[in-house]
């Protein structure tokens, strides 16, 4: 029989939850205005309307916050970017996080051109994407390099497998190696958007349509 002692742990930690989910949300909406401009976990703590200790709480450092925010945010749809053609979130890219979901028959090109798409819907999650990778490169901020490097194997893996069954379809080129397709379609897609990021004049989809003719299988 449950008692009233062992349930109450329950609501604690169900009320704990909902908590961290109700800050979390805060600082997504922060984080789609500021991007990922890197400060003090007390200011951010300023802007989202939670004391430093709240924060520190939930999320332990500035990075597990980024790292969240940025997991919550593009593993959520905006639903303008939805279409009949593509019911489901695509992941990976810059926008979305890594793992499976991926139509594959749906070219790695276009996967991530989709993804990007749906990225810049949100304002500031480019910018915060591009200042993970940042972090995860500099080895001071081991929560930002987990991440980072999870999410690239992950999407390679993923990939991998899209690409061969594209190459079992004749849809792609068979003479090449799937697992460097896949390294080259997430080098092409990352770099074309810090291209953007930095020249709005950049076509970051042309770039992809691109690589997806250069990938495809000759017609006889």
């Amino acid at each position: 029989m449950t008692t009233p002692e062992a349930a109450r742990p329950r609501g604690t930690y169900a009320k704990g939850v909902a908590r961290r989910q109700e800050i979390l949300d805060r600082a997504i909406e922060v984080f789609a205005q500021r991007g990922g401009q890197r400060t003090s976990l007390r200011a951010i703590a300023q802007e989202v309307g939670v004391t430093h200790a709240a924060l520190t709480h939930y999320f332990g450092s500035l990075d597990e916050l980024l790292v969240a925010v940025y997991r919550e945010a593009s593993s959520s749809p905006d639903p303008e970017t939805e279409t009949e053609a593509q019911p489901d979130p695509q992941p990976g890219g810059a926008g979305g996080d890594a793992g499976g979901g991926e139509d594959p028959l749906r070219s790695p090109a276009e996967t991530m051109r989709v993804s990007a798409v749906e990225n810049r819907a949100i304002p500031g999650l480019v910018e915060l994407y591009s200042a993970l990778v940042s972090s995860a490169l500099d080895g001071a901020h081991p929560a930002a390099q987990a991440y980072i490097t999870d999410r690239f194997a992950t999407l390679r893996t993923d990939m991998t497998d899209q690409v061969r069954a594209l190459q079992a379809s004749g849809a792609l080129r068979r003479d090449v190696d799937p697992a460097l397709v896949a390294a080259l379609v997430i080098a092409a897609s990352d770099g074309l958007q810090t291209q953007w990021l930095l020249d709005p004049a950049v076509d970051h989809e042309a770039g992809l349509a691109l690589l997806d003719r250069l990938l495809a299988a000759p017609s006889e």
